[in-house]
């Protein structure tokens, strides 16, 4: 490394301080402007992107509806992170975190907040009781992988994302720690999918659907145009996972939602009811 850095004693903030994001990202909490939520008519409001914490939700709604779960119906609002938009007054009353995705719960007498996606995907399994084994160690298993997902996915998305694709410039030592990592935990789930179908057995649960917009979009190539330098075709096993979840048509329906990037075909800003989804999505996910 040619240059060095000193931490000065106490830090301050520089608000433009380089990288995408830098002019949303803030030392502080609280919203920077009053603005109310959009309300539709579903039991469920989710106020989201298309990111993959934000399709982890989504997945698990549109597999609630495949599923026959009618009560499921949700309205799927956009917030564009990258306007800020999850600083508004009303995304903060939901999520005082400020980050996506927040839902809604308008099935009993009061309005309930749920935030974090980990804590979506619990609720709605418990809600419906489905995905998730009720007890025992099957339920333990699956709650050991979601709890994984959650503790190591900011490692690939803060960490290797980060440097690799977002900061202002490359700089090796962090990338390569972070690279790291990121194959250590990809060597992870290879293992651990030698001899099984999904990562907690051989029942697809949330565990499956929490980890696979992070790992299993970046083994199939869909990650910071990463996929060559972290090699990941090498992880077969894994890979075979990716492609099996990537089939499934809730799952293709769950990355459209709130997605307003990439290929217009890809893309779904509104969510109405199951029936007038699937005709509208039909000719774009091939079936």
């Amino acid at each position: 490394m040619t240059d060095t850095y000193t931490p000065p004693r106490v830090w301050t903030w520089e608000s433009e301080n380089g990288g995408q994001f830098s002019k949303t990202n803030r030392p502080i909490a609280g919203p920077t402007h009053d603005k109310e939520l959009p309300v539709g008519k579903h039991p469920y409001q989710l106020y989201s992107l298309a990111t993959p914490n934000g399709v982890k939700v989504t997945v698990m709604f549109e597999e609630l509806l495949a599923a026959g779960h009618a009560g499921a119906e949700y309205d799927a609002w956009l917030i564009n992170i990258g306007e800020g938009d999850q600083f508004g007054s009303g995304f903060v009353d939901i999520n005082p975190n400020s980050k996506i995705p927040a839902l809604v719960d308008r099935t009993g007498p009061e309005p309930l907040r749920v935030f974090e996606s980990g804590s979506i995907l619990v609720h709605l399994a418990e809600t419906f009781g489905t995905f998730l084994p009720a007890s025992g160690p099957a339920r333990v298993a699956v709650m050991n992988w979601l709890m994984w997902q959650m503790g190591s996915a900011p490692y690939l998305g803060g960490g290797f994302g980060h440097f690799y694709a977002y900061a202002p410039e490359k700089m090796q030592y962090p990338i390569d720690r972070f690279a790291m990592e990121t194959k250590r935990q990809l060597d992870v789930l290879d293992r651990e999918l030698a001899d099984r179908t999904f990562i907690a057995g051989e029942d697809y649960t949330i565990a499956d659907m929490a980890i696979w917009p992070w790992y299993g979009q970046m083994a199939l190539g869909r990650m910071y145009d990463a996929a060559e330098f972290l090699d990941v075709t090498s992880y077969e096993n894994l890979m075979r996972w990716a492609k099996r979840i990537d089939a499934r048509p809730a799952v293709q329906r769950g990355r459209m939602v709130n997605r307003p990037f990439g290929e217009p075909a890809m893309q779904l800003h509104e969510r109405h009811d199951a029936n007038d989804f699937e005709t509208k999505t039909q000719d774009k996910i091939g079936g």
